[in-house]
């Protein structure tokens, strides 16, 4: 058998995760994307298929907050997340089911989860 890229590990976790995590109108999907120069968060209600609330490192927001596109740091992860629960917090979201995408839960992924957990959103 043939050895498998660390790209399609990912996507074998990411198929896994996401048979047993499902997003609810009481508690939508909180799913994140890293790449290798932004960063990218979502809440989805998967019953509708309708994305909630979004941020992401090269938003428009983000850069009038905080002067420059982000996403290579885990700073840059954590001021994601706060853009995120404001935005969430104004659509009263309070409640979550985390979805991290297959990617292994350390560096960005769970420093932006703790931040979430932190400012108040509830997985």
């Amino acid at each position: 058998m043939a050895k498998l890229t660390r790209h399609e590990r990912r996507e074998r976790r990411h198929k896994r995760i996401r048979k047993k995590v499902f997003g609810t109108p009481e508690r939508p999907r909180l799913c994140v994307y890293r790449s290798l120069n932004a960063f990218y968060a979502q809440i989805i209600d998967d019953t509708t298929g309708h994305v909630l609330v979004s941020a992401s490192s090269i938003d428009g927001e983000f850069v009038e907050m905080f002067g420059k596109r982000g996403g290579k740091s885990i700073e840059d992860a954590k001021k994601v997340a706060e853009l995120l629960v404001k935005r969430a917090k104004e659509k009263g979201i309070t409640k979550v089911v985390f979805d991290r995408g297959g990617f292994l839960y350390h560096g960005k992924i769970k420093a932006f989860a703790d931040r979430c957990r932190e400012l108040g959103l509830q997985f």
